[in-house]
């Protein structure tokens, strides 16, 4: 593999890290499950070590969830490509939430906020391109 060859699988696997940010601030949850392999897992920074396995059962997981104002922030990434088809990745994410206010005006943050954790994400390159094979997230700091 070359240098550009490499460079190139960091920034598409570090777009796939931010894109899936901005769908599930968005709430788009079927295009943000879409972002996962069929077998994929993931475990939520708010639940190390709790992981839910399958597309279907992750955008059930995302369907699930009460409405709420978020924003997350994705910072630090570093992506290690292994091969040309499987890479791994670190990134710190940090999560704002409120609740959402009847008449659309800007939320108050909850006292839950923010919270500032991390992803451990195996990659992998498929024909529709980089999706999550897992994702195992845990918190370094909460209020």
């Amino acid at each position: 593999m070359t240098e550009d060859e490499r460079r190139a699988i960091e920034a598409d696997c570090e777009r796939l890290i931010r894109l899936y940010v901005n769908l599930n601030d968005a709430q788009q949850w079927e295009q943000c499950a879409a972002l996962y392999t069929a077998d994929a897992r993931m475990g939520r920074p708010s639940q190390p070590g709790t992981f839910v396995e399958g597309r279907d059962a992750i955008l059930a997981a995302f369907k699930a969830r009460p409405p709420r104002a978020q924003r997350h922030t994705v910072s630090n990434v570093v992506v290690d490509v292994e091969d040309a088809s499987h890479a791994r990745a670190f990134s710190v994410i940090v999560l704002y939430q409120g609740e959402p206010t009847p008449d659309g005006g800007l939320p108050a943050m909850s006292a839950n906020s923010p919270l500032i954790g991390w992803y451990r994400d195996r990659l992998v390159r498929t024909a529709d391109g980089w999706r999550f094979a897992e994702r195992a997230g845990g918190l370094d700091f909460k209020p």
